[in-house]
């Protein structure tokens, strides 16, 4: 398959129409390129608070309902793009008020099917400022998505971070990372993510990133990143794990070309054979035994 991954900027936006012809223009020209699943990044559906005007958008609590009363909206458009250019997409994350989980927004990505099949995967661990001074909350349990490109799963961006998280949806053979970080350390933070989880579970790893200044939101008012494909460098697949890289800060799409049957292949008889190991490391992880060498 060939995969699209997003360095998407943020624009202010002034109204519906621009935002759905922004969006158009990004899938019609992935898809015109042969992509079959496009990945944009976390709290790219952020721009949308411009909608309501810049005093909307410059307010951190204002600016999350505004967004969350749109998604319906906003999926409907990616259900229709799907379908229409026949490829899978992984929505830009956005806040959700959903009051299953109470009366604080979930960050939550949405996977759209060519078929119509819709699947959702909300953030579990939140960063400092999604704590406070934001006050989002973790959401649904994680998934693993049946698809007919094959099996995926969603760390969105800080959740990339943590190793037990991954491991819990190991039978994806792709792990879609949506991300959105100020600066180049959380850029590598995620990416270096990104990468272990791809080692670790013997998969794919595809990282979305927003990209470029954003003043008129406090939220995401600075953006770096650059679009990432990455394997396990073992057989079949790249030695640095590097499949595809954009250019940093660059707006636009990164593709790479990715064969799942290679995923099947290294975990059954690859050089190393990490995610069958995986449970070698029990009752290898207690307290260590302080020895002093003084």
């Amino acid at each position: 398959m060939k995969i699209a991954t997003a360095a998407y900027p943020l624009d202010p936006l002034p109204d519906w129409a621009a935002y759905k012809a922004k969006l158009t223009d990004w899938v019609q020209d992935a898809a015109g390129q042969g992509a079959d699943l496009l990945v944009f990044p976390e709290y790219g559906a952020l721009e949308l608070s411009m909608l309501a005007g810049p005093e909307a958008a410059g307010d951190l609590e204002q600016c999350l309902h505004v967004v969350s009363d749109l998604i319906g909206d906003v999926d409907d458009l990616h259900a229709d793009l799907a379908a229409g250019h026949g490829v899978h997409i992984l929505a830009a994350s956005a806040p959700v008020f959903d009051e299953a989980y109470g009366a604080r927004p979930v960050n939550r990505a949405r996977l759209f099917a060519p078929g119509g099949g819709r699947g959702t995967q909300d953030k579990q661990i939140m960063t400092r400022f999604e704590r406070t001074p934001w006050d989002v909350v973790p959401g649904n349990q994680l998934q693993v998505f049946d698809t007919s490109l094959g099996k995926i799963a969603v760390l969105i961006c800080y959740d990339s971070e943590f190793p037990l998280l991954a491991r819990a949806v190991s039978d994806a053979e792709l792990l879609l990372v949506p991300s959105c970080t100020e600066a180049l350390a959380g850029y590598s933070r995620v990416r270096i993510g990104s990468m272990a989880r791809a080692l670790e579970a013997q998969c794919v790893s595809v990282m979305s990133s927003t990209v470029g200044a954003a003043p008129w939101s406090p939220a995401v008012d600075e953006n770096v990143g650059m679009g990432g494909i990455f394997g396990p460098p073992d057989v079949g697949f790249p030695a640095t794990g590097v499949i595809a890289e954009g250019v940093l800060n660059q707006p636009g799409w990164t593709f790479g070309e990715v064969d799942l049957a290679r995923v099947a292949h290294v975990r059954a008889d690859g050089g190393v054979l990490n995610r069958s190991h995986w449970d070698d490391q029990a009752g290898r992880d207690g307290a260590p035994i302080i020895t002093s060498l003084r």
